[in-house]
């Protein structure tokens, strides 16, 4: 496998593990599935750097990937044959793919001792379409607005994941590069809340594919004007949310978000100046 088709693999790898996080139940098992996520998304930036210095084009494409399962177990077994297929196409002698199969040696002999103890099994609600949100009651209206909004918010966090990791891979500027890595983290964890609430609605759904057009050969500066338009609004649209859904929990996570925001609004004008300052 050539080393943009292997990209691709490690791309869908990550957001098949990243997945399973949010549609199991258990707190403890969820954690340790999220945080191999969060390796496989390592192994997907140092690829994406070994990529660029041996002056290889990438992208996000990604095929229709099925993430729906009904019990735990199921997903143990599915998340094994899925890194085998991958670890299939490393070359152990480069130090990357060395540190990568350990890396999934490692997940694999974990999640084998997990199904090897009924315990760890569990069935999984996260696509069952209930819209009901553990015991809290929402009205229908605020059902519909959330739901939309998760949809919504789920797709831009990946996106953003992914076309800040772009131009973070392809920036020699340090101020640029740390914007972007803040950027990233902060949308990790919208992602992983929106993910897990979406679970707990039985709605969950794997983001459509990002385009090309909105990060290969991008202007860096326009984006993040537009950015910072699109934040404003987001900002808007949490505030609106947490004011009309009747539920104190709920609504004061969507104003921590909205302030959340707030500050990513002032990364991007620094970003922006950076750059008009270097042109």
């Amino acid at each position: 496998m050539n080393l943009t088709k292997l990209y691709q693999s490690k791309h869908e790898l990550w957001l098949k593990v990243l997945f399973t996080s949010f549609a199991i139940n258990d707190e403890k098992l969820k954690n340790t599935i999220y945080e191999f996520a969060m390796i496989e998304f390592r192994h997907l930036k140092w690829l994406s750097n070994n990529l660029k210095e041996n002056n290889i084009s990438y992208n996000y494409e990604k095929y229709a990937i099925d993430i729906e399962k009904k019990t735990n177990f199921e997903y143990f077994e599915y998340l094994i044959n899925e890194i085998k297929l991958c670890v299939k196409n490393y070359n152990p002698e480069e130090a990357i793919f060395a540190r990568m199969i350990s890396d999934e040696y490692y997940f694999m002999n974990l999640l084998g001792r997990l199904l090897q103890d009924e315990k760890n099994n569990g069935e999984v609600t996260a696509f069952d379409k209930s819209r009901t949100f553990g015991d809290k009651e929402l009205d229908c209206k605020s059902r519909d607005a959330l739901t939309l909004f998760l949809f919504e918010e789920s797709y831009k966090e990946y996106e953003l994941i992914l076309l800040y990791s772009y131009f973070q891979n392809y920036t020699q500027d340090i101020l640029q590069y740390n914007i972007y890595q803040d950027m990233i983290d902060e949308s990790q964890f919208h992602l992983k809340s929106f993910g897990n609430m979406m679970a707990k609605m039985g709605i969950l759904a794997i983001p459509r594919t990002v385009i090309e057009q909105l990060y290969i050969n991008k202007d860096i500066k326009q984006f993040l004007i537009d950015g910072v338009d699109e934040e404003i609004k987001a900002k808007e649209e949490c505030a609106n949310l947490a004011a009309a859904i009747k539920d104190e929990e709920i609504s004061k996570f969507l104003t921590c978000v909205m302030y959340q925001e707030d500050y990513h609004i002032v990364l991007m004008k620094k970003a922006i100046k950076k750059i008009e300052l270097t042109k």
